[in-house]
């Protein structure tokens, strides 16, 4: 087969050469590249509180809302104390020693309310009284003595105070229906809320420590995310490593084969070549003695035709046909022999073979890593099982437990204790509910005995010509003016009670409890030194260290901040030192990091191959002086052209007149014709043959030795580099692998650390649980409650008005006597 010019040659051992150093630039000894290995991932942890996390509640805006922030600046106004702290301390102390002035003068604002309370509920009832013993006497109301023109501008003027006084009494009971549901709906949560947050927070107290699915032991059981995709590592771990040296080497192990397969190629090319050569020159030089004497006898017999005097115009060619002899000769050029008798019996191995096989021993080194490395990914699953082991100790050794038992404890009593009073409570409030809807109920009758009575009063005095006749719907409308004057009388009393009653309790909540719950100075009480008694010492209680209190507790769990910070568990428990990587890796480091591994050698040229190669060299393929074959060649086979002298011997033919020099000529034509068809053109195809391989020959010989010397260079180099390269190759795939565990662990260690310091052992929920009791006994329950009372009360308050105007009202809708002015 034909190769490339010598140039090509030139740049496919340049091609080569540059492959090679480009590999060992961009591949140098000790590099750590990381290529198969893929980078590790984040991983993804369960969550493992938020089933019993304490959802936070929040102030729901209301339309309500002005109406609460005018009760609470009502009872800034009434209550303008701050909070009692000797009171208090004294009477958690020392009951018995509770001084009552102490106490009223605490409640000064209650106590002015308590005296109005006291006098509208004796006032309003006797004056009722003495309004019904005026109507038996016929002493109070009845019908006007003189008629004025002044009457209708005051029948108006009372009508219009009585509708405003109705309208506001109609909007206030709407408001204390409204509030007085809103407070049974709040009431009802918030009752249920109490037991189901300290049954939430003593259940995640309780879980912290245990050894269950829940608290520290499921931080630990999430150990099984980085085990199962440090186990999945482990299973590709083999043949990564192989196909990731099979990947870096095949550039340079494929690059030494194929220039052996080249050399190879030039052998057996050239050994064909050359014994084409020496056969085709041995074939030139015996057809050369053939054709001489053929040629000379050819060229007597035309000269001695040209030459006869009956031929016509033939001195024109006698020239070209004296001329008539032999071109090249093949016996001068150099022999082959020699090189051919230094070739004899090559090649005397089987190239194909030989590159089949290292191609073979290469492409099966990733199933060769997989069967050395099956023991070592075998231990290196064992150690991940005993890091398991080494991690479940951190659960075992969590020192939550004899911190968090108080805690646990208490949220259990304050459970128990709770539910008396929580009864206690939701029954006065099933009390309070229904005594409220009944007079809010009795209030909505006495406007309607005020709108029935304007409505008739009205319609009948319209009626009415004269107005000293007596019309019966005017008197109607009178009389339902005075029942709902009757019943004002009979129940303002009760809504007084009531009013009072309500506020007294809303109005102490909102001023002693929530406004100074707000600004905190309830924890600032709880947390003064002597304050509480011992019993109640909640520092004590909770657990908490000694330079902190509960105020300093609450900000720190409302930042987020984990029972690990409040308690400073760490001077107990170094959690750091126990979540130091090395403490559980070490040991799989130390067998990753020890691991060798001997892939086998990868034979590409064998003893014989070499030899062949180098006798190649020495054979002398290179000396042989090509050029003169070429000089030989550029000579034709015969000087002059037989076909051009045939054509101009038929061209005489047609000019004889006789007729026998005329057939002579022809035949010598014919002759010409033959030797050029037979004789020399097979000559030419030996000539255009021996031209193939001494061109082949002549564009080798000259790279010959620099090719074999770099080939044969190459592939030993190559044969030396492979097993050197594939350990460093595989450290370098160790060593990524060995990053990528170690940061799956680190990964899983930092998650558990800062889950055990912030959430599964988070007193977040503690400060949740103390702000959704403000949310619901303040902003839920106390607001609802408070404007139930203020909106009863104007109710209550806006009935003397109402008493008032409807009793003048009545008068005019009876007759009245005329009288002139």
């Amino acid at each position: 087969a034909d190769r490339a010019p010598g140039s090509l040659l030139a740049a496919e051992a340049m091609q080569v050469a540059g492959l090679l150093l480009a590999w060992a630039l961009l591949h140098p000894a000790g590099t750590q590249q990381c290529h198969l290995v893929s980078p590790a991932g984040v991983l993804r942890f369960t969550d493992t509180h938020a089933e019993i996390r304490v959802p936070a509640l929040h102030r729901v805006p209301s339309s309500l809302d002005p109406l609460y922030g005018l009760v609470q600046r009502c009872l800034d106004l009434i209550q303008q104390n701050p909070l009692p702290t000797e009171l208090l301390r004294t009477a958690l102390n020392d009951p018995g020693s509770v001084r009552t002035s102490q106490v009223v003068q605490y409640e000064l604002g209650y106590v002015v309310c308590a005296v109005v309370a006291l006098l509208f509920t004796v006032a309003v009832p006797v004056a009722g009284m003495c309004f019904c013993y005026c109507r038996s006497r016929r002493r109070c109301g009845g019908r006007l003595r003189a008629h004025r023109r002044s009457l209708g501008c005051r029948r108006h003027c009372l009508l219009a105070c009585l509708s405003v006084t109705s309208l506001i009494i109609l909007t206030s009971v709407v408001c204390a229906f409204i509030t007085s549901q809103r407070v049974k709906g709040q009431m009802e949560l918030g009752l249920g809320a109490v037991p189901a947050t300290l049954r939430t927070l003593q259940q995640h107290i309780a879980n912290i420590p245990q050894v269950r699915p829940q608290g520290v032991q499921m931080v630990v059981d999430q150990f099984e995310v980085p085990r199962q995709h440090i186990i999945s590592d482990l299973g590709g771990l083999s043949r990564s490593m192989g196909l990731s040296i099979h990947k870096q080497l095949k550039a340079m192990t494929y690059a030494a084969l194929a220039d052996l397969q080249d050399r190879a190629g030039d052998l057996q090319t050239s050994l064909h070549h050359l014994q084409i050569l020496d056969k085709t020159v041995r074939a030139l030089a015996s057809a050369r003695v053939e054709l001489e004497l053929a040629l000379r006898e050819r060229r007597q017999r035309v000269v001695m035709l040209l030459d006869d005097p009956r031929c016509t115009s033939c001195a024109s060619i006698l020239g070209r046909a004296q001329s008539l002899e032999l071109g090249a000769d093949y016996s001068k050029v150099p022999s082959v022999e020699k090189v051919l008798k230094a070739l004899a019996g090559l090649p005397q191995s089987d190239f194909a073979e030989m590159i089949r096989q290292g191609n073979g021993t290469f492409n099966s080194i990733p199933e060769l890593a997989v069967e050395r490395m099956v023991q070592v990914i075998q231990d290196l699953r064992d150690e991940v099982a005993q890091i398991t082991e080494k991690v479940q100790s951190i659960a075992d050794g969590f020192p939550l437990h004899d911190y968090t038992q108080p805690v646990s404890e208490a949220l259990v009593k304050a459970e128990d204790r709770s539910q008396p009073y929580l009864q206690e409570v939701e029954r006065f409030e099933r009390y309070r509910w229904i005594t409220g809807t009944v007079l809010c109920s009795i209030i909505l009758l006495i406007l309607a005995c005020n709108v029935a009575g304007m409505a008739l009063g009205t319609f009948g005095l319209s009626k009415r010509e004269d107005p000293s006749d007596y019309e019966c719907r005017g008197e109607a409308g009178a009389k339902f003016l005075l029942v709902g004057v009757g019943l004002a009388f009979l129940f303002s009393w009760l809504l007084i009670l009531l009013v009072f009653a309500t506020f007294l309790i809303g109005g102490n909540i909102q001023t002693l409890v929530c406004r100074n719950w707000v600004n905190q100075e309830i924890y600032k009480f709880i947390d003064t030194p002597g304050n509480l008694p011992p019993s109640m010492n909640l520092t004590h209680h909770l657990n908490l260290r000694r330079d902190s209190n509960l105020s300093v507790a609450y900000r720190e769990c409302k930042n987020g901040a984990g029972l690990w910070e409040v308690l400073q568990l760490s001077r107990s428990y170094d959690l750091d030192e126990h979540l130091k990587t090395p403490k559980y890796t070490a040991a799989f480091q130390k067998r990753l990091g020890d691991f060798t591994a001997r892939l086998g050698d990868v034979r590409l040229l064998r003893s014989e191959g070499r030899q062949d190669l180098e006798t190649f060299a020495r054979s002398g393929v290179d000396e042989v002086d090509y050029g003169r074959f070429q000089e030989e060649m550029k000579n034709p086979v015969v000087q002059t052209s037989l076909p051009g002298l045939a054509r101009s011997l038929e061209g005489l033919q047609k000019m004889q007149r006789n007729g026998t020099v005329a057939r002579r000529l022809a035949a010598e034509a014919q002759a010409l014709w033959e030797m050029q068809n037979s004789t020399v053109q097979s000559q030419e195809a030996l000539v255009a043959k021996l031209g193939e391989s001494v061109q082949f020959l002549s564009r080798l010989a000259p790279h010959l030795q620099e090719r074999i010397k770099k080939t044969l260079a190459t592939t030993a180099s190559v044969e030396a580099r492979l097993p050197v390269q594939a350990q460093q190759i595989l450290r370098q795939e160790i060593g990524c692998f060995t990053r990528k565990e170690l940061r799956y662990f680190a990964q899983y260690l930092n998650w558990v650390g800062q889950t055990l310091r912030e959430d599964v052992a988070s007193c977040q929920p503690l400060a949740t649980a103390l702000d959704n009791g403000r949310v619901i006994l303040c902003d839920r329950i106390t607001d609802p409650w408070n404007a139930f009372w203020f909106s009863l009360g104007c109710c209550t308050f806006f009935l003397i008005p109402n008493i008032i105007f409807a009793i003048r009202l009545t008068k005019h809708f009876r007759p009245i006597r005329n009288r002139l002015m």
